[in-house]
């Protein structure tokens, strides 16, 4: 019997290294049709188990896949445009994924706020702690630019004490809820303030987020020609279009844990930012301990300015609308934990130079963050 036609050398490559794309295909499809059957029985723990495991780790695996090939883009382009490109892939899908339960949910108008704080305490203590100290275990100091730092320090500070300190002391008659000139005022400043330092991160000063006195660890094999660009940027966008659907069926179980079960209502904001940080933290701890420490800050940094940047001001255009108000100010010891989070890392990063006792003391603010989480 004759055998069918051969697939090409070149398709069968691709099918084994992109075979996530068909799981997270198949798991769209699956919750297109059969959504109701799915969902109506999420008063069963097991069931209930399986199906918030079974999205989270396909939306996850997918975003994993989306920071892979944004590397590759970032080895073709070089820096500061292949961090850049990461980060406003996983801001993107940070936006969808906040906007899908900020639609769905009827009763958790502090979920962008949770969300940005946990991607902060997450991302500038949990994956900055764990770049250093993973990064000086095998070398005394790390170098990085030290003018790279300070201008994304000097965006981020201003921008979360903006979004996050300065709503919890205007009082109107909406509470923390800003009111519509507020919005405006913190959207257009936000907006602002990121597209100026867009527009010196890619433009006069480039050489700020480059540098070269790290010496990379030597290649284990001679450098293989570079393929083209337009193949990983075709898969990246495939792999985020999955996503957009599917972090939206995702809301459904955490709105069910937060409304139904009465878990905190900081669990919904938890969970996407750990759905937007494990992909960067992965990257920027590979890259830290490469010894290219300057590549682990521009994404962590980064992706913290693009997150308060980018994720406030469309968070404010959804809650107007859709009429779902926003609370954005932090209290009590949240409040506590940002402020000290921000004046550590200006320290950390202010000589240029990093070592593993920066490393643990990012470290033990995480686990602090994390203890709190379960006194509220």
């Amino acid at each position: 019997m004759a055998d069918g036609p051969a697939l090409p050398a070149g398709a069968v490559d691709l099918m084994r290294e992109e075979w996530f794309l068909g799981v997270s295909i198949a798991t769209s499809l699956a919750f297109l049709v059969f959504r109701e059957d799915l969902f109506s029985r999420l008063s069963d723990p097991l069931w209930f188990t399986v199906v918030f495991a079974w999205l989270f780790t396909v939306v996850l695996g997918s975003a994993l896949s989306v920071v892979r090939h944004a590397d590759h883009l970032a080895e073709r382009l070089n820096e500061p445009y292949g961090t850049l490109i990461l980060t406003l892939a996983i801001t993107s899908i940070e936006v969808m994924a906040i906007s899908a339960v900020m639609i769905h949910g009827e009763n958790n108008p502090t979920l962008a706020r949770d969300t940005l704080f946990a991607v902060v305490m997450i991302i500038l203590n949990g994956m900055v702690g764990l770049s250093l100290l993973l990064g000086a275990w095998r070398r005394p100091e790390q170098q990085h630019n030290l003018q790279g730092a300070n201008a994304y320090l000097g965006v981020i500070v201003p921008l979360a004490t903006l979004s996050l300190v300065m709503p919890t002391f205007l009082s109107d008659p909406d509470g923390q809820h800003p009111s519509a000139p507020r919005q405006l005022i913190l959207g257009t400043l936000s907006v602002g303030l990121y597209a100026t330092f867009l527009f010196l991160q890619a433009g006069r000063h480039q050489g700020y987020f480059t540098d070269g006195s790290n010496r990379r660890e030597p290649p284990g094999e001679a450098a293989l020609p570079q393929a083209p660009v337009w193949p990983h940027a075709l898969m990246l966008f495939a792999y985020m279009g999955p996503v957009v659907f599917l972090v939206e069926q995702l809301a459904r179980p955490i709105d069910y844990i937060i409304e139904t079960l009465r878990a905190p209502t900081a669990f919904g904001g938890v969970v996407m930012a750990v759905l937007v940080a494990t992909p960067e933290a992965i990257s920027a701890v590979r890259a830290s301990i490469a010894n290219n420490l300057q590549r682990s800050i521009n994404i962590f940094l980064g992706s913290v300015l693009s997150t308060i940047g980018l994720t406030v001001p469309a968070m404010l255009v959804i809650s107007r609308l859709y009429g779902h108000p926003v609370t954005l100010g932090l209290e009590h010891g949240d409040l506590v934990m940002l402020l000290l989070t921000l004046a550590v890392s200006i320290i950390t990063f202010a000589s240029g130079r990093t070592h593993l006792m920066q490393g643990a003391v990012h470290l033990v603010l995480f686990l602090a963050y994390v203890l709190l989480i379960f006194q509220q």
